[in-house]
């Protein structure tokens, strides 16, 4: 086997796994720390001072909303009018730390109207991916300059 041979086979190999990753959903990814503590967005140390050891999906949680509200009046490439809540996760019974939350778009109805689904404090809701959660030409940001994508929240019926 000559080098380039063997340098087109690590590189196929390379590229199946590259293909393999990108298809997979991303993880809704929260820090978990020393001191058992999982927190959202993800930090290098806990609220505590413990060192992140590890990271937890929050897909595998569902949640419940705390709060939300609408938004009519919304920056360039939002859309309007755009519905937040906060959401805390259920996390398992062995779970002993402060409560997991984060702030989401609730997500479209899959009906193609463009309207979100209702929600109401204490409805159950999991996060679901998106591709965009605002245009990306629209505003003062390089398209370029950031990821788009994220987690909105569905309610689970």
């Amino acid at each position: 086997m000559s080098d380039n041979e063997a340098t087109d086979t690590a590189t196929d190999t390379a590229t199946d796994t590259d293909d393999q990753t990108d298809s997979a959903e991303p993880a809704f990814e929260a820090a978990e720390y020393a001191d058992g503590t999982v927190t959202y967005p993800p930090h290098t140390v806990s609220p505590n001072g413990a060192e992140r050891v590890g990271t937890v999906d929050l897909r595998e949680y569902g949640g419940r909303v705390l709060t939300w509200t609408t938004s009519m009046a919304t920056p360039p490439g939002v859309r309007e009018p755009n519905t937040l809540a906060i959401v805390e996760f259920d996390m398992n019974d062995e779970y002993d730390g402060p409560a997991v939350r984060a702030l989401g778009q609730i997500a479209e109805r899959e009906d193609s109207s463009g309207e979100t689904f209702d929600v109401d404090i204490g409805d159950r809701v999991e996060p679901v991916y998106a591709d965009e959660l605002r245009e990306p030409g629209a505003g003062i940001r390089e398209p370029e300059s950031q990821d788009w994508d994220g987690f909105r929240f569905r309610p689970v019926e």
